[in-house]
């Protein structure tokens, strides 16, 4: 793990429509974890509306063009031990366009209570259309549900299907909560804006 501070701003793509659409739900000044953040579209659109984020990617490039006001590291997400054990807990936690199943519990463990996970990547019929194509980088079924379920989050919104725009891909996304200890025990069970 190699802490990086970001250097210049290099022309970073606009976040997905699915973390725009659900940014709402994150409280001021969230602790936001940008999971293997790539170009860093997320982080740096994140940072920008006033959340503190933590960018993690395994290419040190990319971490480094990363934008004034987002915290990188460089961390190789598939080998060894989870290395984020003594930077959580998130209250936000963003994936989009990757998928590395080992790491959900981890994942899970470090949202904290009220965090939002905000989900997208491909699924099982993107090896119709273009790659990924292998079975061990899209999603099954109802899979992402089934993790929101296996690790005690409360799903707010899931969709699972076929998107044409930038280019056709199969993909699923998953908005869930990890609802406060005692929420909805003898009172009425918070409710979530499903619209900004």
């Amino acid at each position: 793990m190699i802490p990086l501070q970001p250097t210049a701003h290099a022309g970073i793509s606009e976040p997905s429509a699915w973390v725009r659409r659900w940014v709402h739900l994150l409280r001021p000044g969230a602790r936001v974890l940008d999971l293997a953040c790539g170009s860093g579209r997320h982080a740096a659109w994140l940072a920008a509306r006033g959340h503190a984020v933590l960018a993690v990617d395994r290419d040190a490039d990319a971490i480094a063009g990363l934008p004034a006001g987002v915290q990188g590291l460089v961390v190789e997400l598939e080998q060894g031990a989870w290395p984020l054990e003594n930077e959580a807990p998130f209250d936000a936690i963003v994936v989009t366009n990757y998928l590395h199943r080992p790491l959900w519990p981890h994942l899970a463990a470090a949202l904290a209570p009220g965090g939002i996970w905000l989900y997208e990547t491909f699924a099982a019929g993107n090896e119709t259309v273009g790659k990924p194509s292998r079975p061990d980088f899209l999603l099954r079924p109802g899979e992402l549900l089934e993790v929101a379920r296996t690790h005690g989050l409360r799903v707010i919104a899931y969709e699972d299907g076929v998107i044409e725009v930038p280019k056709t891909a199969f993909v699923q996304r998953l908005c869930a909560v990890r609802e406060v200890d005692g929420a909805g025990h003898g009172q009425a069970p918070p409710r979530y804006r499903l619209d900004p």
